[in-house]
């Protein structure tokens, strides 16, 4: 069956986990499209883990079905994950060796991977500098992006990556950030990347699903489409009330000295155009999108997450 280009990399239909009387994972229906850093977005214990083994065949599935690329990981294993890389648990290296020994002892596991394909992971991961430095002498992030390198090699659809950010510093999780955004970009890759901060998500992620206790709260997209949509804008002025009648055509409507409205991105610098115009002085302009924390805490309830 030949797939578009637009048929989701991960399908993820009714995927219960029990163990025992508990159940892990409920009922979990997910699509994850190609080309996109796809957030999975949970507190620690609410089943981030249990599904990505489930997804990469750690751990059978109670009932359910996982595909990628078409292939079910039941019955079709190997179709389906020769598709991922992934790191799962701590990658494995060879401590005394370099960075790139490394990568040619693991390009053996793939015949046919050309010695040039680890000069392409090498500078998609910005690792030039020191790829021919022993790993013991590795910062945490930089093994964290040799192990990156490593799961790339064989061109995977899909790479997965559970918390990655676990244990890194700013400048670190600032890199690994930036070289997921260009794998999608380049490559084509789909990253599927769990985690549990909610700013990190924002900033790394196309879209997110966020999962409470097993279950599936939402899907929520966070940086496609924001130059389309609909804000929420507050203008600081000196007339309010003359600036809510001049702009009554937008329904505008004050706040003290904030002039507040939803409109389209693009319409700002007209309204700002209208107001001074109408000899109204502007003192700051405040966009009020949504952060990732705030649509979390709603369609969560605001309940305490334990």
């Amino acid at each position: 069956m030949h797939e578009s280009m637009r048929e989701p990399i991960v399908r993820l239909s009714n995927v219960t986990k029990r163990i025992g009387s508990r159940t892990i994972i409920d009922q979990l229906t997910l699509d994850v499209p190609p080309g996109e850093v796809f957030g999975f977005l949970g507190p620690n214990g609410s089943g981030k883990t249990t599904t990505i083994r489930m997804m990469v065949g750690l751990m059978r599935l109670t009932s359910g079905e996982i595909t990628i690329r078409g292939h079910r990981i039941s019955n079709e294993y190997e179709k389906a994950i020769r598709h991922v890389g992934a790191i799962v648990e701590n990658p494995e290296m060879y401590k005394y060796l370099s960075g790139y020994d490394n990568l040619l002892h693991y390009a053996r596991m793939f015949p046919g991977t050309p010695r040039q394909r680890i000069d392409e992971v090498v500078e998609l991961t910005g690792m030039g500098a020191r790829i021919h430095d022993k790993v013991k002498t590795y910062s945490l992030g930089m093994r964290q992006r040799l192990g990156v390198a490593q799961a790339i090699l064989h061109k995977p659809s899909l790479l997965i990556l559970d918390e990655p950010t676990n244990g890194l510093d700013p400048a670190g999780i600032r890199e690994l950030r930036d070289y997921l955004r260009r794998l999608a970009s380049e490559e084509g890759t789909s990253v599927f990347v769990s985690s549990h901060l909610l700013s990190e998500m924002e900033l790394m992620c196309d879209r997110v699903a966020i999962i409470q206790a097993g279950k599936l709260i939402d899907v929520r997209q966070i940086n496609a489409g924001a130059q389309e949509q609909a804000v929420q804008v507050a203008f600081e002025v000196d007339q309010p009330m003359e600036a809510t009648l001049l702009l009554a055509d937008l329904q505008a409507a004050h706040e003290g000295s904030r002039l507040l409205l939803t409109v389209e991105r693009e319409e700002i610098p007209q309204i700002n155009a209208r107001l001074v115009a109408a000899g109204i002085k502007v003192y700051g302009i405040r966009s009020h999108t949504k952060s990732l924390e705030d649509q979390f805490l709603e369609v969560t309830g605001g309940e305490q997450i334990v």
